[in-house]
């Protein structure tokens, strides 16, 4: 396709037009894992937590220090304990879940923060898929206070305190609420919830709040 003509902009609409671009670039569309074929929510692109930016951590050293990553997560008390598959984006800026066959997995989201550090960390897992419950099929029943423990790769344990939960709908899920930037070490486990639709999917989201201990 030949480049299209934009006659005589001025700075100042050059400048409007330049910005309105750029917004257009980090929107994107995230799925949170649940059924098979999970609705998309659409939402602004995670934004960095605020904290000290990895390449200016350090060792004693002077080498930078780079967070293990999560391997594991368990809830006592549900007696949910999975290992964590990492989570990235799909070509069309869906967030990827972990593939239905392998429903008892978890994964966590590697555009967020790791779990430990200053910022949002996510972990998504499925309610139920066609092959059964799920990982997560449980989640509903955890209470206020209760543990999640999240193993790294070190085998280093971390523990979150359980602070909130809510069932949202998909078409309005909270997006800077989950993933924006935060002070705290925080937690999110994601799943889906609710009643289910003309197409066998989940309408609602399930979404657990958790700081570290």
């Amino acid at each position: 396709m030949p480049p299209v003509h934009r006659p005589g902009l001025s700075r100042a609409r050059l400048a409007v037009a330049l910005l309105a671009t750029l917004v257009q670039l980090v929107l994107v569309t995230v799925l949170t894992g649940c059924s098979s074929s999970p609705d998309p929510v659409v939402r602004v692109a995670p934004t960095a937590a605020p904290g000290t930016p990895e390449s200016e951590q350090s060792t004693a050293s002077g080498t930078p220090a780079v967070p293990a990553a999560p391997a594991g997560v368990a809830i006592s008390s549900l007696g949910i304990t999975s290992s964590l598959m990492e989570l990235g984006l799909n070509k069309d800026g869906t967030v990827e879940v972990p593939p239905a066959e392998q429903g008892m997995t978890a994964g966590w989201y590697t555009g967020g923060a790791v779990p430990g550090e200053v910022g949002a960390a996510v972990i998504i897992g499925h309610n139920d898929t066609h092959f059964g419950e799920a990982v997560f099929h449980d989640l509903k029943k955890i209470e206020e206070g209760a543990d999640i423990t999240v193993t790294d790769a070190t085998g280093k344990a971390l523990h979150f305190t359980v602070t909130a939960m809510e069932s949202v709908s998909k078409n309005a899920f909270p997006t800077e609420k989950v993933y924006g930037p935060t002070q705290e070490r925080a937690l999110r486990l994601i799943t889906c919830d609710g009643d289910f639709d003309a197409q066998g999917h989940p309408v609602d989201n399930l979404i657990v709040y958790a700081t570290a201990s």
